[in-house]
């Protein structure tokens, strides 16, 4: 058999082939986006799993970009991609200054566009919006399963045992605490000073609030010796999430599935679905005995977080389009609060032609808990959501194969629980975390990470290898955008082959971290919002992977120590940068939990406890075992005050103050310490 007919038989066997319902492509992003979100941890902790054992994991954008490649789609990029930018820039600062930087600000290439968010006039327009969407994913699965097909089967690869594979694969797999009334005590950590955040433990200096399974429990803290109060129980077919308190209220934030029975038993079908909802359920706690339900908001969709402002609560779910049958019912595809479909014209339409998820934004009073304000359901991608002190930022990441990786921001403002559509923009790059995104005297700042893959593909079947070459380079931007989203400055070409670990934009000021094999801190001068520059650059092992301002002139920062090669983690790192000259920061000091290799911090700000007034740094760290720190900084260095063990490995560890103790919450147990000794006064099982 000569090479051309062998090439015609294979590629008959592979027209002839198929591959199970649930592992096609569509089924499988569907089962990611369902179970993205709990799998989020699980994904952390094989990364640091591989960490551990001496590797250092690089480049995990290049997992959205695979998907991305099968999946995304976007009909606005701008003309010249990054790559092309970051090229240029690297090539002239080698010449010209031998620096990784390019500073130049304003203007730049290419203006960004700035869109206005366009209501849905209809249902109708939506539904059709979603057919359109639908039929052109399809038409790329099949374009995507037949090229994958030839690849595999070229290379000796059974098709369905490799996808079937992968499939389960994926399937296993800032301001700091305050201090509020007449007593002395911790709040959560939060993104945005002055807004609140809801958080698995509360405190409100009189009692401790835990979440506990499908329960909330209520601990007296008044005396030394703990005190069980009071539990508040919900149904078997909810999850909890997370808690608010104030004013003597409780909002319980929690997710709940209905059934939908679409079957006729008596003709003997069975089938139905289910349907998520989020729902924020006020009680009044004045009587921590006997808490008593005072109203509550339902809304389509899993929790996706919450935020206070004054009395005013705003709640976020994620809402799934599920068109993967015949014409659907409404409801499938139209969000509801409060039992009834959100208004077209509340529904803000996506930018371009893509989106399948909604984001669903509904506010309400704790003085009336049971009515809302207002309701808005942004269709796109549900991405990441930040909250300034009166805007609210919804950033969605867009791929395309070959193309540069987008991010747009659909802005809406909030006040006194009134929601209104602001304006919609599109850049290069993607957001490391919500960190990278600052409001700032109605100016909006971003650093991105902007990652170009050019492809070049050769015809007919070949050897992976052979058949298709990728070339990527990474670089970093900073865009500073007006009120309006108009773009007021960039900087471009930051740190070449490199991506962004961590940020904290403070006032004036900026600081960065970007890694490779040297963790470069960058700080930069945001003083004049149409002329940012770079002022300094701080090359040092390792990388850290949340930044927290420690006092005047200090910043902490929490990641990894690397060895000088860049590929073996040495253990967690505390860093602690002296930033009163921005121009000439400095780690003055670094402390390294040896044996070590992942902290809850890295993807969970929340789970970091940061005092400089009471000089506290707290977080739980892994290694063989699970441990939770407490140290506080002196001139000379950390000081180690609590080394605690932990059973198992929870990502639910918290650690609270009220007056001069400690309380270490882990799963249903609960630990107090005196605040000045550290050692131990009590301890309660729930």
């Amino acid at each position: 058999m000569d090479e051309k007919e062998l090439k015609k038989m294979i590629e008959k066997q592979t027209e002839e082939m198929s591959v199970p319902k649930s592992l096609e492509p569509a089924q499988i992003e569907k089962m990611l986006q369902e179970k993205g979100k709990r799998k989020q941890k699980s994904a952390y902790g094989k990364i640091a799993v591989l960490a551990a054992c001496g590797v250092l994991v690089i480049g995990l954008a290049s997992v959205g970009g695979m998907f991305g490649g099968i999946f995304g789609n976007s009909d606005n990029t701008l003309t010249e991609t990054s790559m092309d930018r970051a090229q240029s820039t690297a090539a002239e600062s080698a010449e010209e200054a031998g620096r990784d930087v390019d500073s130049s600000a304003g203007g730049g290439k290419g203006e960004l566009e700035v869109k206005p968010i366009r209501a849905a006039k209809d249902y109708d327009e939506i539904y059709d919006y979603l057919e359109a969407v639908y039929e052109k994913k399809q038409e790329q699965e099949i374009i995507y399963e037949s090229s994958e097909r030839k690849s595999m089967l070229s290379d000796g690869v059974d098709t369905g045992a490799a996808m079937e594979e992968s499939a389960v694969a994926m399937d296993a797999d800032m301001a700091a605490p305050a201090e509020s009334g007449s007593g002395s005590y911790s709040d959560t950590n939060v993104r945005e000073e002055g807004i609140g955040e809801a958080d698995i433990v509360k405190t409100d200096g009189k009692n401790l609030y835990i979440v506990n399974n499908r329960k909330i429990q209520i601990v007296g803290i008044e005396e030394e010796e703990m005190d069980p109060l009071g539990t508040i129980r919900l149904g078997e077919e909810t999850s909890i999430s997370e808690i608010y308190v104030k004013d003597d209220r409780l909002v319980v934030l929690y997710t709940y599935s209905d059934f939908i029975d679409q079957a006729d038993v008596d003709q003997g079908e069975y089938g139905g679905y289910y349907r998520d909802f989020t729902v924020a359920e006020t009680f009044d706690v004045s009587k921590p005995q006997k808490p008593k339900s005072m109203g509550k908001i339902s809304q389509s969709g899993s929790y996706h977080t919450m935020r206070a402002a004054g009395d005013y609560i705003y709640l976020f779910s994620d809402f799934y389009v599920d068109l993967y049958s015949a014409k659907p019912a409404m409801k499938r595809y139209i969000p509801e609060v409060q039992g009834e479909r959100i208004a077209s014209s509340d529904i803000l339409m996506p930018w371009g032609t893509e989106g399948n998820k909604y984001t669903v934004v509904s506010a309400f009073s704790m003085k009336d808990p049971g009515k809302k304000t207002d309701s808005k359901a942004i269709f796109g991608n549900a991405g990441m959501c930040y909250v300034s002190g009166s805007n609210i930022y919804v950033s969605e990441e867009k791929w395309e194969s070959g193309q540069t990786e987008q991010t747009s921001i659909r802005k809406v403002s909030y006040q006194d629980g009134k929601l209104e559509a602001v304006g919609q923009v599109l850049v290069d790059g993607t957001l490391h975390d919500s960190f990278c995104i600052d409001e700032y005297e109605g100016n909006l700042r971003l650093v991105v990470t902007v990652r170009a893959v050019e492809q070049v593909r050769e015809p007919g079947i070949l050897p992976l290898a052979d058949r298709e070459e990728e070339t990527q380079t990474d670089s970093n931007s900073l865009y500073i955008l007006d009120e309006n989203l108009k773009e007021l400055a960039r900087i471009e070409g930051l740190a070449p082959d490199e991506r962004i670990y961590s940020a904290r934009l403070m006032g004036d000021a900026g600081y960065f971290v970007t890694y490779r094999e040297m963790d470069p801190l960058f700080s930069v001068d945001l003083s004049d919002p149409k002329n940012p520059e770079i002022i300094g650059k701080l090359k040092i092992p390792g990388f850290s992977e949340y930044l927290h301002p420690y006092g005047e002139g200090l910043l902490l920062g929490i990641g990894m120590e690397v060895d000088e090669t860049g590929t073996t983690t040495q253990g967690v790192k505390l860093s602690m940068f002296d930033i009163s000259d921005p121009a000439n920061v400095e780690e003055v000091q670094k402390y390294v939990l040896e044996n070590t290799y992942s902290t809850d911090v890295a993807y969970n700000y929340k789970a970091a406890f940061v005092d400089p007034g009471k000089n506290l740094i707290g977080f739980a760290a892994y290694g063989d075992e699970m441990k939770y720190y407490i140290f506080s900084y002196e001139e000379d260095g950390f000081m180690v005050h609590l080394e605690r063990d932990l059973t198992g490995f929870s990502s639910d560890v918290r650690i609270l103050y009220s007056d001069d103790r400690l309380y270490l919450v882990s799963g249903n147990t609960v630990e107090s310490y005196d605040m000045k000794s550290f050692e131990k006064i009590d301890d309660i099982v729930l």
